[in-house]
């Protein structure tokens, strides 16, 4: 048990006894892999294969200085604490959470091993361990630790800090989705769930590695990572084989990590939940989504803008985690940022702007075929003031103010079901040939304002009246 006092110390301890978790469970699997030696019982009981712990202790003599910010303060006295896995990889972020702490509280701070221990699956790669696939897992549990549920449950994200096995657990599905290292994941997210957007984002991304500014490197699904003097990048990146993954990540890569990834999450709530559930415990700075809605307002074109100002949620699959009568409030610092992409982009402003950009109340359904039962629905629909709906915004929103990642959704208008402008073959070719490259430059206008630091991300929206000091 070690007593730091500087955030550089509490990291580097933390990185020290991971790594020794970490080498010691790889060479454990190594030996009996190529040796048939078991894990010695007296090493574990002693936490050779655990992760690191965090503890901090509160014990003011009065009560807690009333702080504002929205992170890095203590509510209460008391102790806190948490396991941490890949400290490197989250160096930023624990430096700017320990930092305030450790300035204005009288805060004392240890690391220790803890008894929650690594389960092998998450460092077979770092073992390089090949071979394990082929030795049944039940035979592998009997000796190593492995997964289990009930130490990732998502009970955590409501109450504290995500600890190191359910970090772990969305690290390893992230890579499995996207196909892309989550090393190369940055800080400021776009969604989309049309492979035309991603195509676009391509272009514009090869465009600025050819500029030589702050933008480093482009990593697509499938593993393929070009530079600005990459041969046939384009080829390459039309060959790489990200269709081979759910959710296929591209990462515009800066050097302290404050490029842009967008990631097209396919159709649906569903999947807008699970890739957010994982995406969280990264961290980012925000998340936006750019996608299409079926516009409801006769006085809309195909091709305007949704700016979306709040939400019916008809998702259902957020329903047990975050009640559908919690408010999900825009946050105000993403929505000025996406009002003023968009007067960039476009050109347009005032009155002309206003023409193609309504903000209001989008419905996301779970049901693709809603318009078949519209008789149900019109009455809500009417009572909500709801300009547009699709299927992934309220998913997007209502997990971002659930898992405290400041969120935005900007819509375009592909049909207007209500109006006799159904999406059709030939008319949506159209749409997106006039829309896509426009829409996409807002969402990269947007995060790119926000990583220029024009906005503090860190909304007090987001937070409740409890919150652990560490999150």
């Amino acid at each position: 048990m070690t007593k730091l006092e500087t955030p550089k110390k509490i990291i580097d301890e933390l990185e020290k006894l991971y790594s020794e978790a970490v080498d010691a469970l790889c060479d454990a699997l190594q030996d009996y892999l190529h040796h048939g030696k078991t894990p010695d019982p007296e090493a574990r009981a002693n936490g050779a294969f655990c992760y690191p712990e965090l503890i901090i202790r509160y014990n003011p003599d009065g009560p807690p200085p009333p702080i504002s910010r929205a992170f890095g303060k203590m509510s209460e006295a008391g102790t806190y604490s948490t396991t941490v896995t890949q400290p490197h990889f989250y160096r930023h972020y624990l430096a700017e959470q320990l930092v305030p702490l450790l300035r204005d509280y009288d805060v004392e701070i240890e690391v220790k091993r803890s008894t929650a221990e690594i389960p092998y699956a998450y460092v077979w790669e770092q073992g390089q361990a090949n071979g394990l696939d082929e030795i049944n897992p039940a035979e592998l549990a009997k000796w190593f630790p492995a997964p289990q549920l009930s130490d990732i449950g998502d009970e955590i994200a409501d109450g504290a800090l995500f600890d190191a096995p359910r970090t772990d657990f969305s690290l390893k599905r992230l890579a499995h989705y996207t196909g892309t290292p989550v090393k190369h994941f940055q800080r400021y997210l776009l969604f989309t769930n049309y492979h035309r957007y991603v195509d676009a984002f391509v272009d514009w991304g090869l465009g600025q590695l050819q500029e030589g500014g702050r933008y480093k490197k482009l990593s697509v699904a499938g593993g393929l990572v070009v530079d600005k003097d990459a041969e046939n990048a384009r080829e390459q990146i039309n060959n790489a084989p990200w269709r081979r993954f759910q959710m296929p990540a591209y990462h515009l890569t800066a050097a302290d990590g404050s490029g842009i990834t967008l990631v097209n999450i396919g159709v649906g709530p569903s999947n807008a939940k699970t890739i957010t559930d994982h995406l969280a415990v990264l961290r980012p700075e925000c998340w936006i989504m750019v996608g299409h809605c079926g516009g409801l307002r006769h006085s809309q074109a195909i091709g305007d803008y949704v700016l979306a100002h709040a939400y019916l949620r008809d998702d259902h699959v957020l329903d047990d985690v975050l009640s559908p009568d919690i408010p999900i409030p825009p946050i105000a610092e993403v929505q000025v940022a996406l009002q003023e992409a968009a007067v960039e982009v476009t050109g347009e402003s005032g009155d002309e702007l206003k023409n193609r950009l309504r903000t209001g109340t989008v419905v996301t359904t779970d049901d693709r075929n809603w318009e078949l039962r519209f008789t149900d629905s019109a009455r809500r629909f009417n009572q909500s003031r709801a300009i547009a709906i699709d299927m992934e915004s309220a998913t997007i929103a209502a997990n971002g103010f659930r898992l405290r990642v400041p969120y935005g959704v900007l819509l375009c208008v592909s049909d207007k079901p209500l109006h006799g402008e159904i999406k059709l073959p030939g008319a949506a070719n159209k749409f997106y040939e006039k829309s896509i490259g426009q829409h996409l430059q807002i969402g990269v206008a947007t995060l790119e304002k926000l990583a220029r630091g024009d906005a503090t991300l860190h909304s007090r929206k987001l937070r409740a009246f409890d919150e652990p000091p560490f999150r």
